[in-house]
């Protein structure tokens, strides 16, 4: 599954062409520690494909607001904020769920867009590995793969899958490159206003809490940064 050597942004780019064809999708590789001769997750054997189910057995809606449910009613004697705290981090929705936010404009083509986030990333961490990975995309790549990044907040990578194919759809998003607990898209379609940007905020907040609990601690402020930011990323705790 993974190179032995750095990719290279001539060969992904070939690979991501050649994906209508090959069914063979392209993923940059990062580690936890990029040199522990293990390569984790990706060479260490961390990785558990059996037993998930199928992306397409879930509906990234009904994901979406049940995580947010979750995240918005935290058990008050696991944390010691005020309720007025914890409503201050969902802000202006609070634990009402908003729903999905609308479709984005394209601005460019994803998959061009993708090649250029990958020659950028090369560029930062010349050390990345290259993944092919048989799947319809880079969303179901990662449940092929049996990738476990948020494995502290869910066991089975199908449900991310699932939303991470919604946004392939609605937002023109591309899995670029993954790490061990580190996810990384290119975003053809982003946000180009305050009210387009809280409301996918509120998507990337349920997705992956972590980004706004240990980013700015405030979905309005998490929301101005992805005003027409064509890169995503998400780490989780």
């Amino acid at each position: 599954m993974a190179s032995d050597e750095p990719a290279t942004v001539e060969l992904v780019a070939s690979l991501r062409a050649e994906h209508p064809h090959s069914r063979l999708w392209p993923v940059l590789l990062d580690a936890l520690n990029h040199q522990d001769p293990e390569y984790r997750p990706w060479g260490s054997g961390e990785l558990f494909p059996e037993g998930l189910t199928s992306p397409d057995a879930h509906q990234p809606a009904a994901l979406l607001a049940s995580w947010w449910h979750d995240y918005t009613h935290t058990d008050e004697d696991d944390d010691n904020r005020t309720p007025d705290q914890r409503l201050a981090v969902t802000a202006p929705f609070g634990r009402s769920w908003p729903g999905l936010a609308q479709s984005g404009h394209q601005r460019c083509d994803p998959d061009q867009l993708a090649n250029e986030y990958t020659t950028a990333l090369l560029t930062r961490r010349p050390w990345l590995r290259l993944g092919l990975i048989a799947a319809s995309s880079g969303a179901a790549a990662l449940t092929t793969a049996g990738w476990q990044g948020p494995l502290n907040y869910a066991n089975d990578t199908a449900v991310f899958s699932a939303v991470l194919r919604d946004w392939e759809h609605r937002f023109g998003a591309r899995v670029v490159c993954a790490g061990f607990s580190t996810l990384l898209l290119s975003v053809a379609a982003p946000p180009a206003d305050r009210d387009a940007s809280l409301a996918i905020a509120a998507e990337h907040f349920a997705f992956c809490p972590d980004n706004v609990w240990q980013g700015p601690g405030n979905l309005t402020v998490y929301a101005d940064q992805l005003i027409d930011a064509h890169e995503w990323g998400f780490w989780w705790d």
